[in-house]
């Protein structure tokens, strides 16, 4: 997949395209709805798909000390437009200047002259432009005259209402993954690089790949049934410490996977993990040998979970 931003020109044989336009984050199932549509629309017509998002998000604009948010990281929202059938995906870098760019001029300027597009799809509830001063039927009455036509697409509801990228927040700070992954449509996962940590699971057996949380959300602290996969697509199956290690000092934020029957080296590669069962909450220990009985009971329980992902 190509990914373009709003600084360089756009390759002529994406000029014309269908736009999927919104934050997309965690691209759920409402999102995935709003994608599908610009993608019938440009298979109808003979043009190439572009899934623009923002980065960073405005709310870290407008909010820069909000709590990390983000349900996917930029590679992440890539592969998965790519998956969905889009054939590049846009970058908008969000700043003071696009935030004060009125929604006219932002049509105009993003839309029509830089993209060249002939169409664009975002959800009913989409704004843009500064003091939010857009909206889908402004994008319409502006794009018109430039020959970009636009549609909407409705919001997608379960039995306990709006698919929602907050629905997805609130779900994963209860520990609740199943529901998270029913709306996403899969399991919530956090990529990133492998570091260094200070080898303490190693010396009590239980080696682990640390990871930096980073921008993600952090779901509820505790113990989980996770998946790794590893960049050359292989797929292991582990438990997962999420939190401050309340057992050892100083506390330290990490994600600490350890995968079952797995002894490789991991350092430095990027993988990601898919949280599949929250088990417990974090505890302090009073022994190491505590921890151990206790680390083998979540790994056993993790794996009769996980043996139904077979």
């Amino acid at each position: 997949m190509i990914r373009l931003d709003n600084i360089r020109p756009v390759p002529e044989a994406l000029r014309g395209a269908i736009i999927a336009l919104g934050n997309f984050d965690g691209f759920h199932l409402g999102h995935q709805a709003v994608v599908g549509e610009a993608i019938r629309w440009a298979r109808e017509e003979g043009r190439p798909v572009i899934v623009a998002t923002f980065d960073p998000h405005p709310v870290r604009l407008f909010k820069p000390d909000a709590e990390p948010f983000r349900l996917t990281s930029l590679d992440q929202r890539e592969a998965l437009f790519a998956g969905a059938g889009a054939d590049a995906m846009l970058v908008l870098k969000f700043d003071q200047a696009m935030a004060a760019m009125p929604a006219r001029e932002w049509v105009e300027t993003m839309l029509v002259a830089h993209l060249g597009a002939r169409g664009v799809v975002t959800g009913e509830d989409f704004t843009f432009g500064k003091g939010r001063g857009g909206n889908p039927q402004v994008l319409g009455e502006i794009g018109a005259p430039h020959g970009l036509a636009a549609r909407t697409v409705g919001p997608i509801s379960d039995e306990d209402g709006t698919v929602s990228s907050s629905r997805i927040r609130d779900a994963l700070r209860l520990g609740e993954c199943e529901a998270a992954a029913r709306l996403l449509t899969r399991p919530f996962a956090i990529r990133g690089p492998v570091q260094h940590g200070d080898k303490l699971g190693r010396t009590i057996g239980f080696p682990t790949a640390n990871i930096d949380m980073g921008s993600y959300l952090r779901p509820r602290y505790g113990i989980y049934a996770v998946t790794g996969r590893l960049p050359d697509g292989r797929v292991l199956k582990g438990a997962a410490n999420l939190g401050i290690r309340p057992t050892f000092t100083p506390p330290k934020e990490l994600l600490e996977p350890y995968f079952f029957d797995f002894s490789e080296n991991l350092y430095a590669q990027v993988i990601e993990v898919s949280f599949h069962h929250f088990l417990r909450s974090e505890e302090k220990f009073d022994s190491l040998d505590a921890l151990v009985e206790q680390m083998n009971a979540d790994c056993a329980r993790a794996r009769e979970l996980l043996e139904r992902l077979d």
